[in-house]
């Protein structure tokens, strides 16, 4: 009785909330709804929440062809609009840049948004922790000084590799790309590595926290479509990410707390990143707000996207590559011509290499790291192509839908590396044809050491070893199923076996 008598006025409540938000929804929608534009006619309460499925990305391209490159949806309580096509997005991500400036902040992050660059509004604060990763981070020549900790990692990797050939075991390619790009972000902050190619527990443990963090972000939560319900938290995607941020958080503490003691101890600075922001902390004009919270959230960010998105991305071109042997022998034999066989890859050899940036352009055009970026949120009213987009939208990016467009791409399902040769196409938001990092002032400021990591990965480990799948995965196909997230893994791993060239 006492249960029941708690749980009544909470169901009341909910009811209650639901009816006020459809009758609200009604009004407002009612009224907005002749300027925006076309989309599937919604529900009551839910509008098209029933249209996501389980790979909204998917879900939201097939509407697209149905109502058009720029389309509006009632996704419970809130209007959404989503660009499907590369006008829409110039719209979006250039012309009206400074409208669609601030993130539309999910719910599950909870704390860790307020401190977050990724999540931070545009002002002062956020402007200030760009700069500082622009700066010195992610700088041409901040990269440039560090290309020997990208060598020795690779060479790590290489030697990792090796060893499972050997032994003739299959090589876990994502594993071992998350562990080698996860240690390079290690090194570049804290001068050291957080795990080991040999420690296999140790990185799995690494990468599952932040697989599960990309998917807990990016996963549907009734809180940010019903954002009356988001005290109650009714998924528990903000508790469950609350625990996954406090494990990492334990991490960086360890890395902050030992740092600090050798300061006072008089210990040299080893002058990498974390000593550079308790530098920029300790400074009198600290306007990117470097407390201990600022510190956890900065390394956050850095650490998932800095190792997921590359170490995907490389997952994904291994596995097309093994599905298609004719790119594989094309991209093999230009390595072996440039460079040589098993020579070790520079970085300055890249731009020599065309075959193999096709296949990287090629795999964030089928694969991109954030299928639907990270969500904007428009700050007035707004005119695109046409239609008006309302104060308060939640806009999103469709860029794998704008990857399989027909009318840009022939054959868009097909792995054609061929069709970016002879081409100029930017990755870096110039063209609006293949924008994995995104555009604007919220392109991802890591994308130059993405760029440079994933090409001098999969160069490496092409140039080292031949490659195949093992004969069971060979007899019944590649599974190419993916886990929808912020970021798009592959459901399954892909394990291939290396052989020493």
């Amino acid at each position: 009785m006492v249960m029941g008598g708690a749980l009544f006025p909470w169901l009341a409540w909910l009811l209650l909330s639901l009816v006020g938000i459809y009758l609200l929804g009604h009004l407002v929608h009612g009224r907005r709804r002749r300027g925006l534009p076309p989309g599937p006619h919604p529900l009551p309460v839910i509008g098209s929440l029933h249209l996501l499925g389980n790979q909204p990305h998917r879900s939201l391209a097939r509407l697209a062809k149905v109502h058009g490159p720029l389309m509006s949806l009632r996704l419970g309580a809130v209007t959404t609009v989503v660009a499907s096509s590369p006008a829409a997005a110039r719209e979006i991500l250039q012309r009206h840049d400074a409208v669609f400036s601030n993130r539309s902040v999910p719910d599950a992050p909870g704390a860790h948004a307020k401190n977050s660059s990724v999540w931070l509004p545009n002002a002062p604060r956020w402007r200030a922790l760009r700069k500082i990763m622009g700066a010195e981070l992610f700088a041409p020549h901040r990269l440039d000084a560090l290309q020997h900790l990208r060598r020795d990692k690779v060479q790590e990797l290489v030697d990792h590799v090796g060893r499972l050939a050997c032994k003739g075991e299959a090589v876990i390619v994502g594993r071992v790309a998350f562990t080698t790009s996860l240690n390079l972000v290690a090194r570049t902050i804290f001068s050291r590595d957080l795990t080991s190619l040999d420690d296999d527990g140790g990185s799995r443990e690494f990468q599952e926290v932040v697989t599960d963090i990309m998917e807990a972000v990016g996963s549907p939560n009734v809180s940010d479509f019903f954002p009356a319900l988001a005290p109650a938290d009714l998924q528990g995607w903000r508790r469950r990410l609350a625990g996954l941020f406090a494990r990492l958080h334990r991490i960086f503490d360890e890395e902050i707390d030992g740092r600090l003691r050798g300061r006072e101890a008089g210990e040299p600075k080893k002058n990498d990143f974390l000593d550079l922001l308790l530098d920029a902390a300790e400074d009198d004009d600290n306007t990117a707000g470097l407390d201990r919270d600022t510190l956890r959230s900065l390394f956050t960010d850095l650490f998932s996207a800095g190792s997921d998105t590359s170490s995907s991305t490389v997952e994904w071109a291994m596995t097309e590559l093994l599905r298609s042997p004719t790119s594989m022998a094309k991209v093999c034999d230009e390595l072996a011509t440039v460079i040589g066989p098993r020579k070790s890859i520079q970085e300055s050899d890249i731009g020599r290499l065309p075959y193999l940036q096709a296949v990287v352009k090629e795999t964030f055009r089928l694969h991109p790291p954030a299928p639907l970026l990270l969500p904007r949120r428009a700050q007035a009213d707004v005119k695109i192509m046409g239609y008006t987009i309302p104060e308060g939208s939640r806009v999103f990016v469709n860029v794998w839908a704008m990857g399989r467009d027909e009318e840009t791409w022939p054959e868009p399902e097909k792995f054609l590396p061929e069709r970016f040769l002879g081409k100029t196409v930017d990755l870096r938001g110039g063209d609006f044809d293949l924008i994995p990092f995104g555009g604007g002032r919220r392109i991802c400021p890591g994308m130059p050491l993405a760029i440079r990591m994933v090409h001098l990965l999969l160069a490496s480990l092409l140039n080292q070893f031949t490659w195949r799948l093992p004969v069971e995965v060979g007899r019944n196909g590649v599974d190419m199923a993916e886990n929808f997230g912020v970021t798009l893994t592959k459901a399954v791993p892909l394990c291939a076996i290396a052989t020493r060239i």
